[in-house]
């Protein structure tokens, strides 16, 4: 090759493997690597939490189901005052690092309390509902300063980067969570996920993004995030198919570990290789999403994940025969719902953010957590109790069929004509 020919082929390649533009943002960038390292600490805790009640405390199927419960009540207690709060004080910021570290402390009993002999059921329920409190401060900030740190044109790339993150960690982090479950105990798991809440922190605390100003409390401030859901035929029924599908999601993982360790026999260290493993359906989906979205639309988009997330999951309640046929099953089965949540997810974050004006942002995520997270405690308790009442197998079959009615809600909407990401609205009830 030529010395010609030699400067002309670098340049290319150095095009060719360069970062994702909007990780060009040192805030961003910043902010992506915190949420990324928390999400492989959640995914640890999503395997150890539900596996401290299961093999330490020895839990049934009615207490399971009050314990998923317990972490997800405060979505539908305080969401809807969380959000007009947060939109009347600012600080987005740093009220996510307080409750980063509120929630590192609180995972940290539960070991502390397990060394000492002290470790009941009655402390897992207060510590899961006082991480839910928390973690509804930290996500009703969430689009609001994800909007200050991204253009409008980046929103889909940094939403798969984000989601591809989640999904990276759902590979690596039910693995190494059962890995821990085995090696150090169930709630000495915890503390994996307490350290990177603590990094999440410091990752929150290096930027500095420019966020919108603050709103002024007036008259119907608190019902301003309500009334912009209903008026809005995208966000409401967007509400609405997510809501069935996380009700019967949640009846779903209410039991299913019980279901998987106690009915299927599978040991909590392979358990967490197969979900693992199978996790790599969801980093796909975040790789295909703006292909998908630009093929077909992203509303189509989203309805098609609202289709693939729950559909394969009815593969578990089918899972039987050999040892090696239930694990091909469970990895099918969270291959092909991971590949759909990705999808459902990344689209359905990109039409909020675009949407919604930014004084409403915390308001309207409030608004959305009350009914969209406040029916998971309901669909735990559901699940616990059918359990509990019909047998685990039927009630799994129950929340996978009721899951995959959700799109429904979807068919007379807007969805399956929006092709772009549609324009912000201030007043989604005013005439064209």
């Amino acid at each position: 090759m030529s010395q010609a020919e030699s400067t002309v082929e670098r340049p290319v390649r150095a095009r060719r493997f360069r970062l994702p533009a909007v990780l060009r943002g040192r805030d961003f960038r910043r902010f992506w690597v915190g949420e990324t390292v928390s999400l492989f600490g959640d995914q640890v805790s999503l395997i150890a939490l539900p596996l401290t009640g299961v093999l330490v405390l020895h839990a049934n199927a009615a207490q399971m189901g009050y314990l998923g419960a317990a972490a997800l009540a405060p979505n539908l207690l305080f969401s809807l005052h969380a959000g007009a709060w947060v939109d009347r004080r600012g600080r987005r910021r740093q009220m996510m690092m307080a409750t980063a570290l509120g929630r590192a402390a609180l995972l940290a009993t539960i070991p502390i309390a397990y060394a000492f002999g002290a470790l009941t059921l009655t402390q897992l329920y207060v510590v899961g509902f006082a991480i839910g409190t928390l973690s509804v401060l930290f996500y009703v900030s969430y689009n609001t300063l994800f909007a200050a740190l991204v253009p409008r044109e980046r929103y889909v790339e940094a939403s798969s980067l984000l989601n591809g993150s989640r999904a990276f960690s759902y590979i690596g982090g039910p693995s190494l969570g059962g890995l821990l479950v085995q090696v150090v105990s169930a709630p000495g798991a915890l503390v994996a996920d307490a350290i990177s809440f603590v990094a999440s922190a410091f990752a929150l605390r290096s930027i500095s993004p420019v966020e919108p100003p603050t709103e002024q409390a007036e008259r119907g401030h608190l019902k301003a995030g309500i009334r912009y859901i209903w008026r809005s035929p995208i966000i409401r029924a967007k509400l609405l198919a997510t809501a069935t599908i996380n009700f019967f999601n949640f009846v779903f993982w209410a039991i299913f570990f019980l279901y998987a360790v106690r009915t299927l026999g599978v040991r909590p260290g392979v358990l967490g290789l197969v979900l693992g493993a199978a996790s790599v359906g969801g980093l796909i989906g975040s790789l295909v999403t703006g292909r998908i979205g630009r093929r077909i639309g992203i509303g189509p988009a989203f309805v098609l994940g609202c289709v693939l997330f729950p559909a394969p999951l009815v593969l578990v309640p089918l899972a039987g025969g050999a040892h090696w046929t239930i694990l091909a099953f469970l990895f099918l089965a969270e291959f092909f719902s991971g590949l759909g949540v990705m999808i459902l997810d990344i689209s359905a974050g990109a039409i909020t953010v675009a949407l919604v004006p930014d004084r409403l942002r915390a308001r309207v995520s409030g608004a959305y957590m009350v009914v969209n997270y406040g029916v998971r405690p309901i669909g735990a308790l559901l699940g616990g109790a059918l359990g509990t009442w019909i047998g685990l197998r039927p009630t799994l079959w129950i929340a996978t069929v009721g899951a995959i009615a959700g799109v429904l809600w979807l068919l007379p909407s807007p969805f399956l004509r929006l092709r772009e990401l549609p324009e912000m609205e201030e007043d989604p009830a005013a005439p064209a």
